[in-house]
């Protein structure tokens, strides 16, 4: 039977790993919303499925109409890309009881690791650091308040089942927990369905490290470095680069031998992120695991020249690993910025509409991951990611000279972009220098009189 892929998403996500299932000789099958009858994605695949109206609820994150779609098409796997239902153990779990191909982990790793506080408590049992935080969910308000006060203030509330940055809350002092704790839960249980949180210290001036696994199906176990992904503004990335300029050599290798460890401990298969915070003093620990591709999945692709996407394919159709760890180089300095449809100059609102004319970046070094075009309509039902830059050059110096070329070369007219907030950042002396944590982007903002 000839292997047929269907992708249960959308955007730019989608055309990415249509092309890397046309180079592997795979068919595709597109499913799509009714806002999304002219997208790219539809256009360049084998196969296209209308699944439901604008709203997300009713086409890609409908489980019964995808599921539906790659049957009635014969798809014999099912890729999620990010997002919407990437991380959903249940849409894992029908996908197999189908007998079709999960293009990730399995189901039951999807719910241990999904769940933040079970994350957690593997993470302790293979002697990874974890920051110090309360014993899986708290019960309620008045239980989570006593370990906050214990552990001391700042905290975090974070969602159990959180992700994409959403489900998280800084709380500075006791005064203000109780009302923080509600708007958490309510937020968690909105956008992920449970409002069970937990309690975690927050550390200040913390850098977000990531490190990209791959993992087979014959209990090889590799890591592919790291990725800053310390410019966030909302709990939100925005850029990310590697070498992550506070690296050394023997951080990046107790880092990476911990992401190893930790994916060996679960029998981890397939793509996967171990995300860890680390302190001003250079001590590291574990956060959570992303269990798909990320969005910024190509800066790991620029810096080591393993194409993660095609990986993922030819794991979940059975193959080994095709490298070892003792082959994998980082070289030179890569950056990507996220450009996003939204009006820095008004709070970052989100900025649908039609694009009338744009003109993307090129040249050595440089690549533009999209699915926009002259005359698309950007909807305004789902994320605002537009298109990403990324940049690969010898240094970190020559890596942001090159990105604010890109920069001033991307023209978008028609809609708001934050494309000429992220050249400030680029021209930023703390930036620059590498000088930079999770909080930088908001003092940035608010010195530029951004919101």
């Amino acid at each position: 039977m000839q292997n047929k892929v269907l992708i249960a998403n959308r955007g730019e996500i989608a055309l990415r790993i249509i092309r890397a299932c046309k180079e592997l000789g795979i068919k595709t099958v597109a499913v799509y919303s009714k806002a999304d009858q002219e997208s790219l994605h539809v256009k360049y695949a084998d196969e296209a499925v209308c699944i439901g109206s604008e709203r997300s609820v009713d086409s890609y994150l409908n489980m019964n109409r995808i599921l539906s779609a790659a049957i009635s098409k014969g798809a014999n796997a099912i890729h999620p890309g990010y997002g919407f239902l990437s991380e959903n153990e249940r849409f894992a779990e029908l996908v197999e009881k189908c007998n079709i191909q999960f293009i990730g982990p399995k189901s039951e790793v999807i719910a241990k690791l999904g769940n933040k506080s079970s994350a957690r408590q593997i993470a302790k049992k293979a002697k990874i650091p974890i920051v110090e935080g309360s014993e899986g969910a708290v019960e309620d308000v008045e239980a989570a308040q006593k370990v906050a006060d214990q552990i001391g203030y700042p905290v975090l509330i974070k969602a159990i089942s959180g992700g994409g940055g959403k489900g998280i809350s800084i709380v500075k002092s006791s005064d203000e927990f109780v009302k923080l704790f509600t708007q958490t839960s309510m937020e968690a249980l909105a956008n992920f369905g449970y409002g069970g949180v937990y309690i975690e210290k927050f550390i200040e001036s913390a850098r977000h490290v990531e490190i990209q696994i791959l993992a087979d199906h014959f209990g090889n176990v590799v890591h592919l470095f790291e990725r800053d992904c310390s410019m966030q503004r909302r709990n939100q990335k925005i850029i990310e680069e590697s070498p992550s300029p506070i690296m050394t050599p023997n951080l990046r290798r107790q880092m990476g031998q911990s992401a190893i460890d930790l994916a060996k401990a679960i029998g981890y298969q397939n793509a996967g992120t171990v995300e860890f915070i680390v302190d001003p003093f250079g001590k590291y620990y574990f956060i959570e695991i992303n269990t798909r591709i990320q969005v910024e999945h190509p800066v790991t692709e620029m810096a080591t020249g393993v194409d993660l996407v095609k990986e993922q394919l030819k794991i979940a159709y059975g193959n080994p690993l095709s490298f070892k760890q003792r082959d994998l180089i980082q070289s030179g300095h890569t950056i990507e910025c996220r450009i996003n449809a939204e009006d820095p100059t008004h709070q970052f609102r989100p900025s649908p509409g039609l694009i009338k004319n744009i003109v993307f970046p090129g040249g050595f070094g440089v690549r533009i991951d999209t699915h926009i075009y002259n005359g698309y309509v950007v909807p305004p039902y789902y994320d605002s990611l537009l298109a990403k830059v990324i940049v690969h050059a010898d240094t970190r110096k020559e890596a942001i000279r090159k990105m604010r070329v890109a920069l001033e070369q991307f023209i978008i007219d028609g809609i708001h972009t934050n494309i000429d907030f992220l050249y400030v950042v680029m021209h930023n002396p703390q930036f620059v220098r590498g000088n930079y944590d999770t909080g930088s982007v908001k003092k940035l903002i608010m010195e530029a009189n951004y919101e």
